[in-house]
């Protein structure tokens, strides 16, 4: 085969191409604009840690001296009153004379009586002994807790916010335009 005839059938070949492909192009008119992709991801702009303050009592105990009373054998000090009321009459039966000396006798003994009560209540009150005993009190820490994080997103031009229990990382997954907040 000549050159030439090779050169005329190459030539003809493209022309037929070209020809199919202004053909299409007429028929189908402009190829189709690919539709935008709707985005599969919301990128985080933003996270902010989210924290509540609460109260949580705690026992605190600590030993501590004290002074206790023994317990009073004689609750109405009778023993001190007749003890007192024995003195009492003896020394005013001393004194005086005749029935001056009854009279003497009588009063030293009720004298005595109330001196003896009186002298054994404070015995009684200082009839004491120390001993360590534990106290205890309930005390207040503040602690702080994590409740989540506050997130800031923006899908497009959009921008929002969303509050999430796990932290989201760079982006937030969408399904159908909507953010997936739980991570199974």
């Amino acid at each position: 085969m000549s050159k030439t005839l090779i050169s005329v059938l190459a030539i003809s070949g493209i022309a037929v191409a070209a020809g199919v492909a202004i053909a299409n192009y007429q028929v189908q008119g402009e190829p189709a604009v690919q539709e935008a992709q709707a985005p599969t991801h919301a990128e985080v702009i933003s996270v902010t840690d989210l924290t509540t303050s609460e109260q949580v009592p705690r026992e605190v105990c600590r030993d501590v001296e004290v002074t206790l009373q023994r317990p009073v054998q004689d609750e109405h000090r009778v023993t001190g009153s007749v003890a007192g009321a024995i003195v009492g009459g003896v020394i005013g039966n001393q004194v005086g004379g005749g029935s001056g000396k009854k009279l003497a006798t009588i009063a030293g003994a009720a004298a005595g009586g109330y001196a003896g009560n009186k002298t054994q209540e404070r015995i009684q009150q200082n009839n004491t002994y120390t001993a360590i005993e534990s106290r205890c009190e309930a005390q207040y820490e503040s602690r702080q807790r994590h409740t989540g994080y506050q997130v800031e997103y923006r899908i497009g031009e959009q921008t929002g916010s969303v509050r999430m229990q796990q932290h989201p990382g760079d982006r937030i997954p969408l399904d159908n335009g909507e953010l997936v907040l739980s991570q199974q």
